[in-house]
């Protein structure tokens, strides 16, 4: 599954990369290079980062999963013990 950018979040993220090689590595770097960075940044280590937020996400919602039981459950055949003492 390719990893894609919006327009607007494509653009900011290559506007930083060019920020970060100007201001930590002295070299001015065009649109086009820091697209290609971002590209390539994109194919080659993006899939890792997706696949540790989607394994995050699943350990949480397992998390949220093993409480529901406790967090909802109800007890039973409780009629009686509201309702049912004699007259």
């Amino acid at each position: 599954m390719a990893i894609e950018l919006s327009k607007q979040d494509r653009a900011q993220a290559i506007a930083s990369i060019e920020r970060y090689f100007l201001e930590h590595l002295d070299q001015k770097i065009g649109n086009v290079t820091a697209g290609g960075l971002l590209g390539f940044m994109l194919d080659e280590i993006g899939p890792s980062i997706y696949n540790r937020a989607v394994l995050d996400a699943k350990e949480r919602m397992l998390l949220r999963v093993d409480d529901l039981e406790f967090e909802v459950q109800e007890n039973e055949f409780q009629f009686w013990q509201k309702y049912g003492k004699r007259k």
